[in-house]
């Protein structure tokens, strides 16, 4: 019944059960392999995707965080539990564009009391200079105080029952905008009161690496000139309140950005530009205000929201081809008459090779050496031109008719000392990558 074949057929059973269990095996052995720590297909690893147990990271660096962002996902505890009075205004928003005053105030452990406004207000609509009065917020009722009315500086009733006072507020780089100003008398005030201070970071919109301009001298000091620094500082609002506390000694802690360096600007950091006041609506108008805006009582005058530069007798044509012919990095200067003034319209090419303080001293000196504009002097009170410069030294030189490259070397020796010093207040987090 079961002859030859039956036997072969037998010993074929075996061969094929034998191979079937080696190919068992052998996928098993594979996927065991595959679950080892360290382990990945090759195909895997030439794509670039991480092994299990890799900690390094994303390639790119640490996600770009805010201050204030870096403060509620990993310092809460600096506020917890706290009567927070908040010091911000419009420009006050984290990456996502929703406003501190509205995350404080909906944060269960976190007591919001009370707001302080800079200047142009809370919202940021008032007009440059305007008064501005205090109120209570309709929505949360809590106090607003103003910081640009009746004082410039909280006073003792502003602060009685605060446990720390919160300053975010965005800053445009430049030592004539007021909001620095209002921080460094707020810090003055929370040291007199015995009350904590927080800076949560905010980048220079201009990059850190731009420190250039006059440095004020100590009788120009004004809310337009807070501090002796030139007129580019090229610091954060951090790094700027621990340069004022040399002075104030408040008990100040500056929570820094995270994914930050000094190398840059506004726009690579992907943020969308809030208007931080009415003059200041975009960019080009951030980039522009050192270079079109410091003519004060001169004739010289910005216009455009900083983005245009002149005055009556000027030729646009002729100031516009000196403008160009002085090597001036990343900006073009496109004649453009506006009513009886000549001048010239600012087209930035490469806003991060743009110094607008440098391009600024240029704009005004030749400005003069085209035409017939007043000298603004101080007397015994300085003069406006004189607090936005610093120094009565621009107008001297203006005068005896310097030319751009003069009046740098003029200026060089202080700048070089300041530039000295700040290095001892830079954040060491915000060092550029090629630096380190």
């Amino acid at each position: 019944m079961f002859g030859p074949a039956a036997g072969k057929g037998a010993v074929f059973l075996r061969v094929l059960i034998t191979v079937i269990v080696l190919l068992v095996l052998l996928a098993v052995l594979v996927l065991e392999l595959e679950l080892l720590p360290g382990f990945a297909p090759e195909e895997e690893v030439q794509n670039g995707e991480e092994e299990p147990g890799d900690s390094t990271g994303d390639l790119n660096g640490p996600v770009f965080m805010l201050g204030s962002e870096v403060l509620l996902e990993q310092e809460r505890h600096l506020v917890e539990g706290k009567k927070v009075g908040l010091i911000t205004n419009q420009s006050g928003v984290n990456t996502g564009g929703v406003s501190t005053i509205d995350l404080f105030h909906g944060a269960d452990d976190i007591m919001l009391a009370a707001l302080y406004g800079p200047e142009h207000g809370i919202d940021g609509k008032a007009a440059a200079g305007e008064y501005v009065e205090s109120y209570t917020h309709e929505e949360l009722g809590i106090p607003v105080y103003s910081l640009y009315g009746q004082t410039r500086m909280p006073t003792e009733d502003m602060l009685r029952g605060i446990d720390v006072l919160v300053y975010d507020i965005q800053d445009i780089g430049a030592r004539t905008y007021t909001y620095i100003s209002t921080l460094n008398y707020c810090m003055i005030a929370a040291a007199r009161d015995n009350i904590p201070v927080i800076v949560l970071d905010r980048p220079n919109p201009l990059g850190g690496m731009t420190v250039d301009g006059p440095v004020l001298e100590e009788p120009f000091r004004s809310f337009v000139g807070i501090d002796i620094m030139p007129m580019a500082h090229g610091m954060t609002v951090g790094e700027l309140a621990l340069y004022f506390n040399r002075n104030i000694d408040a008990e100040l802690i500056v929570v820094p950005m995270q994914g930050y360096d000094r190398s840059m600007h506004f726009e690579d950091l992907g943020l969308t530009w809030v208007q931080t006041s009415p003059n200041i609506p975009d960019l080009g108008a951030v980039y522009g205000y050192m270079t079109t805006g410091l003519g004060e009582g001169t004739g010289v005058f910005q216009a455009d929201q900083f983005k245009w530069v002149g005055g009556r007798g000027l030729d646009s044509e002729e100031y516009a081809a000196l403008l160009n012919s002085a090597g001036l990095e990343g900006v073009e200067f496109i004649p453009e008459e506006r009513g009886e003034a000549g001048g010239v319209r600012l087209n930035l090419t490469d806003p991060h090779s743009f110094n607008p303080a440098r391009a600024g001293i240029y704009a005004l000196t030749y400005a003069f050496s085209l035409a017939d504009f007043d000298i603004p002097k101080s007397g015994q009170t300085p003069v406006m031109f004189d607090l936005i410069m610093g120094t009565g030294k621009m107008g001297q030189y203006l005068e005896e008719g310097l030319g751009p490259q003069e009046i740098e070397e003029k200026f060089k020796p202080a700048l070089l000392e300041f530039k000295e010093k700040r290095q001892e207040y830079l954040l060491p987090g915000y060092e550029p990558a090629n630096s380190r």
